[in-house]
C-alpha cells in the first residue's frame, strides 16, 4: 500500500469533514456540477449543488447525522466504497441510530459526481 493516500481518498476524507463541520460550501465545491445524491433520509435522490445545500439545509433542521469513514475500498471505473460509521441523533440528542452503513462514490475529474447507499457485505468488510 503506498504511503501517500490516493486523492479521491483525500477528496472523500475532506468531503465528510466537511459534512460534519455543515460547512456546505466546501462540500460542494468538491462535487461536480450534475451530482447525484440519494436522499437517504427522506427517500429519492437529488441532482446539483444547489439541491444537495436544499436537502442537507432541511436534514440537518430535523436531525444531527454525524458520518465517520472507516475504511476505503476503491474499484472500478473512479469507484470508491466507503464504510461509514454513522451516528444520527434527534435535535435534542437522544441517538436514533448507530450503525455501519455502505456510501459508494463515483469520482469523475477529481470531483464526486455521485452517491449512493449499499448495503455491507462480510466480504467488502474483509476486503
Amino acid at each position: 500500500m503506498p504511503n501517500q493516500p490516493e486523492p479521491e481518498i483525500e477528496l472523500l476524507r475532506a468531503a465528510y469533514a466537511a459534512f460534519n463541520a455543515r460547512d456546505l460550501d466546501a462540500a460542494l465545491a468538491l462535487m461536480t456540477p450534475d451530482v447525484h445524491w440519494p436522499r437517504a433520509f427522506k427517500g429519492g435522490f437529488v441532482r446539483g449543488p444547489e439541491e444537495v445545500r436544499a436537502y442537507w439545509t432541511e436534514q440537518w433542521n430535523e436531525i444531527d447525522a454525524h458520518v465517520e469513514p472507516v475504511a476505503f475500498r476503491p474499484g472500478e471505473g473512479g469507484q470508491v466504497l466507503v464504510e461509514v460509521h454513522q451516528v444520527v441523533r434527534d435535535l435534542a440528542g437522544a441517538v436514533l441510530a448507530d450503525e455501519q452503513v455502505g456510501h459508494r462514490f463515483t469520482i469523475e475529474h477529481g470531483l464526486i459526481q455521485s452517491m449512493e447507499l449499499c448495503p455491507l457485505s462480510s466480504s467488502d468488510l474483509d476486503a
